[in-house]
């Protein structure tokens, strides 16, 4: 049961929490008749109880005006912290320092600075661990970056380079052909007739392409060693 004293103190707290709303009225008529307290006193009592509890569960705003003269109309205190509050009004959210309010909210809302030093101390050094981490993030970031980058080029370069191998031997290999063919020819007997007796027997004419054939020969040994030379190249760029 609420002692006189504690009414007193209850009236007073809930009017102090009410000095800017409107009056709270309360109609007997709808309340059960076995629910109304037989004593003035037992009346008062319940009407104390359910302000108080009404108080709870409402969140009230007020204008907030900083040292500098910034003001933040109708904001609501939606966290307390050791150096600040943190108020929301139709603006947004924003934070408020202590060190910015007059001396009245400081105390209201419990202002320490020694904790409000601690506690920003802690958040400058977890700010400053966030900051490290970032930037660590971001350089292990532009290194990965960096490095498929350089390992894209490689494997581009690498790719060109045994496409001009594959094209170069190709070419090395059409001309071993086209010089065995040409040996070839050179190596035949010239255009046959018919001589002798009776013309009975088949001579040759001179070949006139085989007067090319020593340099011919030098020409495919140059081509098959550039061959060779271009064959292992390529091979061990498709290593």
């Amino acid at each position: 049961m609420v002692r006189p004293t504690d009414d007193k103190r209850a009236t007073s707290a809930v009017q102090s929490v009410y000095a800017h709303e409107p009056a709270i009225f309360l109609d007997w008529k709808t309340i059960p008749e076995n629910k109304i307290p037989r004593s003035k006193q037992g009346m008062k009592t319940t009407f104390l109880t359910l302000l108080i509890l009404l108080s709870v569960s409402v969140a009230f705003s007020e204008d907030f005006k900083t040292l500098a003269g910034k003001e933040y109309k109708n904001a609501t205190v939606s966290r307390v912290e050791p150096d600040g509050i943190v108020l929301t009004s139709k603006a947004g959210v924003s934070k408020v320092y202590f060190t910015e309010l007059p001396k009245d909210v400081q105390e209201r809302y419990g202002y320490d600075a020694q904790k409000a030093g601690d506690y920003s101390a802690q958040q400058s050094a977890g700010f400053e661990q966030a900051r490290k981490q970032q930037e660590e993030a971001s350089r292990q970031k532009t290194e990965a970056s960096q490095k498929a980058s350089q390992y894209n080029a490689e494997q581009a370069n690498r790719r060109n380079a045994i496409q001009t191998l594959q094209a170069r031997y190709e070419d090395l290999r059409r001309q071993e052909d086209n010089l065995l063919l040409q040996i070839g020819e050179a190596k035949k007997p010239g255009p046959t007739y018919r001589g002798g007796a009776k013309n009975q027997t088949v001579r040759h004419y001179p070949n006139p392409q085989a007067s090319q054939l020593p340099l011919l020969q030098s020409h495919l040994k140059d081509i098959r060693h550039d061959k060779d030379q271009v064959r292992k190249q390529l091979e061990k760029a498709q290593r």
